[in-house]
C-alpha cells in the first residue's frame, strides 16, 4: 500500500487536519486516491461529515440513553428498544438492518410518497406503469367507467402488456387476475372458452314443468377398469 512521502514508515500517514502521524488503520479506504486511503483520518472525516450535516440543518444522530441488550435494536424514530425481528433487513447497513423499526420505516415511506409523489397510489402508478392518476382516469372514462372485459363498475387495476409494458386498459380484480393466470396466452384462453362451451350444463324442458340437466360435451369414454 502506498503512503504519503512524509511518513517515517510504510504503515503510517499524517492527517493534514489534526497534523498527527497515525497508523494507516486510522484512515478509511479510498480507491480514488493515489495511496488508497482517505485524505483525513477517520476521526477528522467523521467530524467534517458531521459539520456538513449540521450546516445543512440535519439534526445530530440520536442515540439510546440506555444500553441495548443483545438481540434487540433501538429505533431513533419512536425511541423504543425492539427485537431485531421488528427491523427490515438491508445490505446497505453494516448491521444488516434498517435504522428504523418496521412500523416507523413503513410510516416514513408513506410520508415520503405523499410528499414527493402525491400519495402511494400515484407513486405505484408512475413506478409500475408510467402513468399518473389523471391518465388512469382518462383510460377509465374511455371505457365508460367500467371493466374493459366484464363491465363491472369502478375497476381499479391497470392491465398492461407484459412484453412491452404498454397499458392496455383498466380491469376489475377478477378479470385482471384471470389474464395473469393465463399469462396472456390467447391460445389457452380460446381453448378455455371451447371447454366451457362443451362442459356447461343446461336445463332442457322435456315435459311441461319438467327439466333435465344436459351437457353438450360428447360422452366420456369409460376407463379400462370400469
Amino acid at each position: 500500500m502506498t503512503v504519503m512521502s512524509d511518513s517515517p514508515d510504510s504503515g503510517s500517514k499524517t492527517c493534514p487536519q489534526c497534523d498527527r502521524l497515525l497508523s494507516v488503520l486510522q484512515f478509511y479506504s479510498n480507491k480514488s486516491r493515489p495511496d488508497g486511503l482517505s485524505y483525513y483520518c477517520r476521526a477528522c472525516t467523521r467530524g467534517r461529515l458531521e459539520g456538513y450535516r449540521r450546516a445543512k440543518g440535519v439534526a445530530p444522530k440520536k442515540k439510546s440513553s440506555v444500553e441495548v441488550p443483545a438481540g434487540s435494536k433501538w429505533c431513533p424514530d419512536c425511541e423504543q428498544i425492539k427485537p431485531v425481528a421488528e427491523f427490515a433487513r438491508t445490505k446497505t447497513k453494516a448491521s444488516g438492518l434498517h435504522s428504523y423499526c418496521l412500523e416507523c420505516h413503513n410510516r416514513r415511506g408513506v410520508e415520503t410518497k405523499e410528499k414527493h409523489h402525491g400519495g402511494t397510489r400515484q407513486y405505484h402508478l408512475r413506478r409500475r406503469y408510467g402513468i399518473g392518476q389523471a391518465e388512469f382516469d382518462e383510460f377509465l372514462a374511455e371505457q365508460g367507467g367500467a371493466c374493459a372485459i366484464c363491465g363491472a363498475p369502478d375497476p381499479e387495476h391497470v392491465d398492461h402488456d407484459h412484453l412491452f409494458g404498454n397499458v392496455r386498459g383498466i380491469l376489475c380484480f377478477n378479470c385482471n387476475g384471470g389474464l395473469g393466470q393465463f399469462k396472456d396466452d390467447r391460445h389457452n384462453l380460446a381453448r378455455a372458452i371451447e371447454y366451457l362451451k362443451e362442459t356447461a350444463w343446461q336445463r332442457v324442458l322435456i315435459h311441461p314443468g319438467v327439466y333435465r340437466l344436459v351437457s353438450p360435451r360428447r360422452e366420456l369414454r369409460r376407463s379400462r377398469t370400469s
